[in-house]
C-alpha cells in the first residue's frame, strides 16, 4: 500500500478534496475491501481520516525526501 494518493475526482466533496492534490492515505483493510480509501482530507479535524471511494484517487510513489516532508507537515 502506498502512503499517498493523488485526487483525480472530487465530485460530491468539493470542500473536502482538491483535484490534483496529494493526500496521506491511512491503512484500513476493511475499507479497501469495499473499494474505499481512508485519507486525511482538507478538514484535518479527524485524525483517523475519512472514507472516500477509491476511484477518486490514484496511488503514487514519492521520493523519500518528499514523503518525510509530507508526513511531518501532515501528522
Amino acid at each position: 500500500m502506498t502512503k499517498f494518493v493523488l485526487c483525480i475526482n472530487n465530485a460530491g466533496y468539493p470542500a473536502s478534496l482538491i483535484v490534483g492534490k496529494v493526500y496521506r492515505r491511512l491503512p484500513d483493510p476493511d475499507a479497501e475491501a469495499h473499494d474505499m480509501v481512508r485519507i486525511i482530507d482538507e478538514d484535518k479535524s479527524e485524525p483517523d481520516g475519512y472514507l472516500y471511494p477509491a476511484a477518486m484517487f490514484v496511488p503514487i510513489e514519492l521520493p523519500e525526501a518528499a514523503e518525510r516532508v509530507l508526513l511531518t507537515a501532515n501528522p
